[in-house]
């Protein structure tokens, strides 16, 4: 009996070796930089699995990398230099979680600044295949950098060109969780028909699909190895349906990340206090960002004119062409503290980057 008893332990041991074994060795598998795979019901049957390195232990465990995707346009560019700059100011302060950062340039070649910013060069899609919706290079830029890259962190920070940081921005993320925006346009209950196509009901209820994008989120660098591909599929699936192209027009891509995230179970900490948008948002207060999306317009007298070129007016779509000058006037009296804070630290960015006036 001692013998058969000896001999049955033997065996399980030697079965939760070989499972263990199994499952690491499928953990390891090489990512496939293929494009869009097979589709079930809308959403991925099978996502690629991506290689993790073997060796974590000199990993820094809450330091987060920061990424911005961007094409080799001047308007792109000069928004990343200002980025850049402002990133830099921040990173070694007190209260940082700032690790290191990376522009990712899905333009395919190199350009002129590849020097002054940390720079991976990504393939755009095949000619035709955005349907000139240019951010569906997006995701699949993300995909290459993820594979491709040696990211130290653990964590990444996905944030835009035309982001300013105010301040230090320490690790939000949490317990598994995202840290995300919340957008009051991205409304999933809203739409949960056209989101059904790509979330079915055997996924869960439509309000895992948090009201977010892909940008600003902190989240895991494991957890968006894994959501990456499946948001580049999401993504290039909803163009492709016209009811979902319609519904969703120009923030199609936020909603497949939303989309993606829900799919592999990584949710978020909806995070007011991450940004402000200028000039709706009137007061930096405790906000780590500032997105300079909309234009900002006032007459002399420091009222708001949205929707006529103001007598003072901000608006980055000024400079699609060219570069911002030097010293911007300030707005008038009366104008809120974001546009003030905005304009300001544009023009210490281009006071001190070097050869500004060049691209």
């Amino acid at each position: 009996m001692g013998c058969g008893n000896f001999f049955f332990i033997l065996v399980i041991t030697f079965s939760v070796a070989l499972i263990t074994y199994n499952i690491i060795m499928s953990a390891n598998a090489p990512l496939k930089s293929d494009f869009p795979g097979p589709y079930s019901n809308g959403f991925l049957s099978v996502d690629p699995i991506i290689k993790m390195p073997a060796d974590r232990s000199k990993q820094a465990k809450k330091s987060f990398h920061t990424a911005v995707t961007s094409s080799d346009s001047v308007y792109n560019t000069w928004q990343c230099r200002i980025m850049y700059y402002w990133f830099k100011q921040h990173k070694g302060r007190p209260g940082s979680e700032m690790g290191g950062f990376t522009r990712i340039l899905h333009s395919g070649k190199p350009d002129g600044f590849m020097d002054e910013i940390p720079t991976f060069v990504a393939q755009p899609l095949p000619n035709g295949m955005d349907q000139g919706y240019i951010v569906l290079n997006r995701p699949w830029a993300f995909v290459q950098w993820l594979q491709k890259a040696d990211i130290k962190e653990d964590y990444i920070l996905m944030s835009e060109p035309d982001h300013i940081i105010v301040k230090p921005i320490p690790n939000l993320s949490k317990d598994g969780l995202g840290a995300a925006f919340p957008f009051f346009y991205i409304e999933p209950k809203k739409y949960e028909s056209v989101l059904r196509k790509f979330f079915p009901e055997d996924k869960g209820p439509i309000t895992n699909i948090d009201p977010i994008g892909n940008s600003p989120v902190i989240v895991g660098k494991e957890s968006l190895q894994k959501i990456a591909p499946t948001w580049m599929n999401v993504s290039l699936e909803m163009k492709k349906d016209p009811e979902a192209d319609k519904k969703f027009g120009w923030v199609l891509e936020m909603y497949a990340y939303a989309v993606a995230s829900a799919l592999h179970g990584v949710g978020n900490i909806l995070y007011k206090d991450f940004m402000i948008q200028p000039p709706w948002d009137k007061e930096i207060g405790n906000k780590f960002i500032i997105h300079y999306t909309y234009g900002c317009d006032y007459d002399m007298q420091g009222n708001l004119t949205y929707g006529k070129i103001g007598e003072w007016r901000f608006d980055k779509r000024s400079f699609e062409a060219v570069l911002p000058p030097k010293n911007l006037p300030l707005p008038p009296p009366g104008v809120p503290e974001s546009v003030v804070t905005l304009v300001k630290m544009v023009n210490e960015a281009t006071a001190n980057i070097p050869n500004w006036g060049s691209y």
